[in-house]
């Protein structure tokens, strides 16, 4: 789709909001904005299928953080897969993770990535929760299996509400052979 070679799908975090945790951790659940949340990994193909989920992480863990420990991390570190994922700024540029480019030139504009918009649209409750951290991943689970369900047969989805974008903390070390592999994609559309 697009033209992109070889892509997996598409990778991001969203914070779904959550009651305040009580008990000694309850400061790892606050992210960079100042709310309690668990911060949610999800990737999707074109059809806006969640293809893999991580609804585990306090809201105060970063983007590349969680990806680096997933298993979808470590399977495509040990090449089970030869695609590669399209992710922000937030995760560092590398063979198995096109970022954007830092500055980017003039060119083709990327199109944005609607499924998190969809999914809170059509479950609510995503947009706050107010029962445990444990609990509220496998609502957030469900939630997933349901929406792929219901894009699989087609229902139609709720308007999504416009996101206002994410502020990414963003990863400055590239890895060199990411940078390589990125810049040989786009002499492609050249």
């Amino acid at each position: 789709m697009a033209g992109f070679p070889r892509v997996l799908g598409c990778i991001d975090c969203t914070h779904i909001p959550i009651s305040a945790c009580q008990g000694d951790n309850e400061g790892h659940y606050v992210n960079r904005k100042s709310f309690h949340s668990l911060n949610m990994q999800a990737t999707c193909d074109h059809r806006c299928i969640i293809t893999s989920l991580e609804a585990k992480w306090p809201g105060s863990v970063h983007d590349s953080r969680i990806f680096s420990e997933s298993s979808l991390c470590h399977n495509l570190e040990q090449g089970l897969f030869s695609e590669v994922l399209l992710g922000d700024r937030g995760y560092a540029c590398q063979p198995l993770m096109m970022t954007p480019y830092p500055d980017p030139g003039e060119g083709p504009q990327t199109s944005f990535n609607v499924t998190f918009g969809i999914l809170k649209a059509r479950f609510t409750c995503l947009r706050g929760l107010r029962v445990a951290p444990e609990r509220t991943c496998r609502i957030i689970t469900a939630c997933v299996v349901l929406h792929n369900i219901a894009t699989m047969r087609k229902e139609r989805a709720p308007p999504a509400n416009p996101q206002p974008p994410d502020v990414v903390d963003p990863i400055t070390l590239d890895y060199p052979t990411g940078r390589a592999f990125r810049e040989a994609i786009t002499l492609l559309f050249a």
